[in-house]
Formats: C-alpha cells, structure tokens, sequence
C-alpha cells in the first residue's frame, strides 16, 4: 500500500500491518513490537526522509510467510548519509529527537536491513519469525 508522509498515517500503517499480523500465531507482545516497529520506520520517513513534508509517498508492503512476516517501509525522501551511524543508540539528525528508532526496530524484530541512498530514500526491510 502507498500513502503520503503525514502523521496520520502511521496509525494506518500500524493498524494494517497489525491485522495481517494478526492472523499468525503471535504473542499479543510481539504484535506490539511488530507495530512499535513499524511505527518507527514510518515515522523515520516522515520526520527524516520528508522532513515533515505531507507531499512525500511512502510504500508499505507485508508479506506473511510460512515461518515469517516480512515488512518492508519505502520512502523517496532525502536519504541516510550513513546508515550504520544512523543506527547506533541516540543518533539523531533532529536534535529533538532521541534517536531510538533503529534501536527499537533492531531490539523488536528477528533481522532488520536498512538500504539507503542520499537524495533518493530508505528502504527498511525487517522480518518477525513466526511461530510454528
């Protein structure tokens, strides 16, 4: 599914990928982590890669696999300079901001992939294993 980079918007995203979550043999806490997780991915493009911009498009894609759920959280915004700097604890480009969010994707999901270009977007790739 695509939207545009407005707050609101993460709220459908978590409510849509916590339906199709739903329907595998999560625990109610790891549902919780799926959509935190999701929540920082699409807020980082509305707050990083758009820098707050309503026109930017984001592109959220849930695939559900036998052993996992992938997730996978797209934007064309301005792009990380440097992704493993992005990711450390506390890092931030806002300074009003806590730099958590890579943080919680790493700590909530069981592989997370960050590819990002300058002046071309992120793609953020995360998987949830599922029970069997």
């Amino acid at each position: 599914m695509e939207f545009t980079s407005v707050p609101d918007n993460v709220a459908l995203a978590r409510v849509t990928v916590a339906s199709m979550a739903a329907q595998s043999d999560l625990t109610l806490n790891d549902l919780e982590e799926v959509k935190v997780a999701v929540s920082e991915a699409v807020s980082n493009a509305i707050i990083h890669g758009y820098e707050t911009s309503p026109d930017g498009q984001i592109n959220l894609e849930i695939n559900r696999y036998e052993e996992f759920l992938e997730i996978v959280v797209q934007d064309e915004g301005k792009g990380i300079e440097d992704v493993q700097q992005a990711m450390e604890p506390t890092y931030s480009s806002d300074p009003e901001r806590m730099g958590l969010g890579f943080v919680f994707m790493q700590s909530f999901m069981d592989g997370l992939d960050v590819k990002s270009e300058p002046g071309r977007g992120t793609l953020v790739h995360m998987l949830k294993k599922l029970s069997k």
